[in-house]
């Protein structure tokens, strides 16, 4: 036995396998083989020895014979019987161990909408969100701050939330989930212009822990855009879809001109 291919290829796996789980975490500095890496590298030793066995014709003829034997030989017949019933009863306990009611406690919800915080600071400068309306509705040129608005979107959100702010942008497919559609009544006609601002001043690394586990690859456009600016694309955004922005205290969303 210690000569034929086959019971060498099942020695050498149950080595790997021993040096795998028992020996890889008796390293200096190591620790538990993960069942999935575990796994893998088994994968690649059944494959590597897989591709010994049949380098030689006369191996791989050597090292069918056990399997052919116990699969169409009467005197195997019970050893046959007892593999087959062996693997369905593996077949069992991993399918119920699949199935199987968890004690774990259940996944925290992700708010897709989470509570802003009471304040942020930008740049430096702490600003008081609760409250707090869109401060260039009441001065200079509304005009003004819309072609700024404009300006500021199409060089750096349009990519993303697309020529028609409905999330199709060029880069949209790519992203999961994928960028925010303004123009749905469920995204920014729900929500205040102070959330707004704060949502895009921080960005997906400003997300609250009740927001994750998201994906969002928007950045902190603080970093890049000046207060105004930021203020200046929101005013854009709500005049673009003709959504009306939240007020505090009200308890619907906004309308749609």
């Amino acid at each position: 036995m210690r000569h034929h291919p086959f019971w060498q290829s099942v020695a050498l796996l149950l080595i790997a396998y021993v040096l795998i789980v028992f020996g890889i975490p008796m390293l200096p500095g190591s620790a538990l083989v993960p069942k999935s890496v575990v796994l893998q590298y088994m994968l690649t030793v059944l494959v590597g020895i897989l591709i010994w066995v049949s380098d030689d014709e006369a191996r791989w003829t050597r090292f069918k014979e056990p399997l052919h034997a116990v699969l169409v030989e009467s005197r195997l017949k019970t050893i046959r019987n007892g593999l087959l019933g062996a693997l369905t009863l593996m077949v069992g306990c991993f399918t119920y161990s699949q199935v199987r009611a968890s004690v774990a406690a259940p996944p925290n919800l992700r708010s897709i909408h989470p509570a802003p915080p009471s304040q942020l600071t930008f740049r430096g400068k702490t600003i008081s969100l609760t409250g707090l309306e869109n401060p260039l509705r009441a001065q200079g040129d509304m005009a003004t701050h819309l072609a700024t608005g404009r300006r500021v979107y199409y060089q750096n959100c349009m990519a993303c939330h697309g020529d028609y702010l409905d999330g199709q942008g060029h880069y949209a497919t790519g992203f999961n989930p994928i960028p925010l559609n303004f123009q749905d009544n469920g995204t920014i006609a729900q929500l205040t212009e102070s959330f707004v601002f704060w949502r895009i001043a921080k960005g997906g690394p400003g997300l609250p822990r009740e927001g994750t586990p998201w994906n969002s690859a928007m950045p902190a456009w603080e970093s890049f855009l000046t207060e105004d600016e930021i203020w200046a694309v929101v005013l854009y955004l709500y005049d673009a879809t003709r959504w009306h922005p939240r007020t505090w205290g009200e308890t619907e969303g906004g309308g749609h001109d």
